[in-house]
């Protein structure tokens, strides 16, 4: 987690536990059991305190922000007072959502200015909980998501692109369309070959290329439904002309990093590059 918030960042975030209630196969920092929610909080309080009042926006993570309970309000409560003009962006499993009084209290105490980014793993509930390492995650994220939306707080679906789920992304375009159609992005990611993806790269680790078949046919069925698409942690190389319009640049600036090949690319100044904390780098990795 940083020490300091720095304006010219993209990537200001309170990291708020190392907890969490599921175990995602591929996940980057996999959980803690200790509890560390009084340590982090005191912290984060210092540090909402030390931001310049026009921070454009801050992240909060973990582990799973909600299992700090009615806190994570409170922590909501000090960002709107002390940055009232600061964006905020919760990356949650949305599960405790699926209680819809939690959900409203994050109505209530965000007036307007949360986004929560949820990780769908499948439309298959089957292959959402194994991805998600947890029981009943699949009917209580969906769950959660309907009270967000129930109480008009913005969501960005968040795809993270593995083995287990890319046969089905055709699918689950289709499914977001019919049933999630009240989200207002949906991100695809690539993985990040740290944690728990080392630990079960023969489970889920697959090679961008490989996927790029059905990602582009999801990718564009949500976009001629005008859906918000964004692909995150791409190399535009990797990724046919008809996608490259959507590949954000970096979701972390301070991960990116690039290859020799990649200086002498026209595109280098548009392109994400690749997570300089993976311990792999993607195939079929040219100079455009």
């Amino acid at each position: 987690m940083r020490d300091i918030i720095d304006i010219q960042s993209n990537d200001n975030a309170l990291f708020v536990t190392g907890q969490c209630n599921n175990h995602c196969l591929m996940c980057c920092q996999p959980p803690v059991k200790r509890d560390d929610i009084d340590f982090f909080y005191e912290k984060n309080i210092r540090l909402i305190d030390s931001a310049p009042v026009e921070l454009p926006t801050i992240g909060i993570t973990g582990g799973e922000p909600t299992l700090l309970g009615d806190r994570l309000f409170d922590l909501i409560a000090h960002i709107r007072e002390r940055l009232p003009n600061t964006h905020i962006q919760i990356l949650s499993n949305g599960r405790q959502f699926a209680d819809g009084a939690y959900a409203e209290k994050l109505a209530q105490v965000s007036e307007g200015m949360v986004i929560v980014g949820v990780p769908f793993h499948s439309d298959s509930p089957i292959i959402h909980d194994r991805i998600a390492g947890a029981k009943n995650a699949y009917n209580q994220t969906l769950l959660g998501l309907y009270n967000l939306a129930a109480n008009d707080i913005d969501i960005e679906l968040r795809i993270v692109l593995t083995k287990q789920n890319y046969q089905r992304l055709p699918q689950m375009a289709r499914f977001i369309s019919k049933n999630l159609a009240f989200v207002s992005t949906v991100a695809f990611m690539a993985m990040e070959d740290i944690g728990y993806t080392i630990k079960n790269r023969n489970l889920i680790w697959i090679e961008p290329l490989d996927y790029m078949p059905q990602l582009q046919q999801a990718v564009q069925y949500l976009a001629q439904l005008e859906f918000d698409v964004s692909l995150f942690n791409l190399p535009l190389c990797l990724l046919p002309g008809s996608l490259r319009p959507f590949a954000k640049q970096s979701i972390s600036d301070w991960k990116n990093k690039y290859l020799p090949i990649c200086d002498t690319c026209t595109a280098k100044s548009e392109c994400c590059g690749f997570f300089s904390t993976s311990k792999s780098i993607f195939q079929g990795i040219n100079s455009l």
